[in-house]
């Protein structure tokens, strides 16, 4: 199956594990690259652009294939290195870079001196048109179903996908609800030219999450998600358990502040005890409504194998059946 996405960056696959906070690890990456995949690093777990360095030294050892780097734009308390980061990248000869959040206006110029490739991630038509003439070069976009940040406009990805392939003139990656391979057809005749899967990945062999959070994806149904910040205009999606929906029952009220729910939204909290720990109320932590589609925790190669091969079953004879 080839596409515009695959020739692009030089995978077997149109599939794509974007960055994850708490998971997206060198092994879990060069897990899903050695898989036809293509994986990112998540830069902001790590302190430096030094540390960044090294696990991408360290992922290159694991694989030969291609794999990228996320970097997600956001404001934040604590100065983030994003120039250190940025780099890092370059120096490590990495091609492929993911952003999130903001447009990276700032980090367009260097990237293209060295000949990086940027994928944009965006929740709605216009951000992707003005990404786009900022110089990124493939959109992919969030439809409300995905796990963490799906913005505020509430627009589901049967819609919003081809929307946004209409309004743009560069690749688009489908984002939010994808999770096997009747996801990846549906949104190869919605005009994208592939898929992001981010909960799917986190319910893998070589996810370094607990076990406890990888059974929780498989026995959640799509009804299993809840939506905070919505009062704060910065709304995400996460797993329904005792921690969301205390948040979201205070956010009902709209005089509440940020203040009142910090603690109980730390994201130190769901890293450590939710995706380290297994501790399934100690915090929040993100997945999406793909998780209804999600039955078993394989390997990358056997997901990835999977999905192929599902999607060729529906090419090949659903579609021909129903040409009569």
């Amino acid at each position: 199956m080839k596409t515009r996405i695959t020739e692009m960056f030089g995978v077997e696959t149109p599939i794509i594990m974007g960055g994850m906070t708490g998971v997206g690890y060198g092994e879990l990456v060069a897990a899903v690259a050695n898989a036809g995949a293509l994986g990112f690093i998540t830069a902001h777990m790590f302190p430096s652009g030094a540390e960044l360095l090294a696990e991408i030294e360290k992922t290159k050892a694991l694989t030969d294939k291609p794999f990228g780097v996320n970097l997600t734009l956001l404001p934040s308390i604590n100065p983030i290195p994003y120039d250190e980061y940025r780099e890092a990248i370059i120096a490590s000869g990495i091609k492929i870079v993911e952003t999130a959040g903001r447009a990276p206006v700032d980090h367009l110029p260097r990237f293209k001196e060295n000949g990086v490739k940027v994928i944009h991630k965006c929740t709605s038509v216009r951000h992707s048109v003005s990404a786009v003439k900022h110089g990124v070069d493939v959109i992919s976009i969030d439809g409300f179903e995905c796990a963490g940040h799906p913005g505020e406009d509430d627009i589901g990805l049967v819609v919003l996908l081809p929307a946004t392939v209409d309004a743009v003139d560069v690749p688009v990656i489908a984002s939010g609800g994808m999770a096997d391979g009747r996801g990846l057809v549906a949104a190869l005749a919605l005009g994208a030219e592939g898929v992001n899967m981010g909960t799917r990945f986190c319910a893998t062999i070589e996810a370094k999450i607990h076990e406890n959070v990888k059974r929780q994806i498989v026995e959640y149904t799509e009804r299993d998600t809840i939506l905070v910040g919505r009062s704060l205009r910065n709304t995400a999606r996460v797993a329904r358990n005792s921690i969301s929906e205390q948040v979201a029952e205070i956010q009902r009220d709209p005089t509440k502040t940020f203040a009142e729910v910090r603690e109980l939204m730390a994201g130190v909290r769901g890293r450590e005890n939710v995706l380290r720990d297994g501790d399934m109320d100690g915090g929040i932590w993100t997945t999406g409504q793909s998780q209804a589609l999600i039955h078993d925790i394989p390997t990358c190669a056997d997901l990835v194998k999977n999905i192929m091969a599902q999607a060729d079953g529906i090419l090949g004879k659903r579609f021909a059946s129903i040409a009569g």
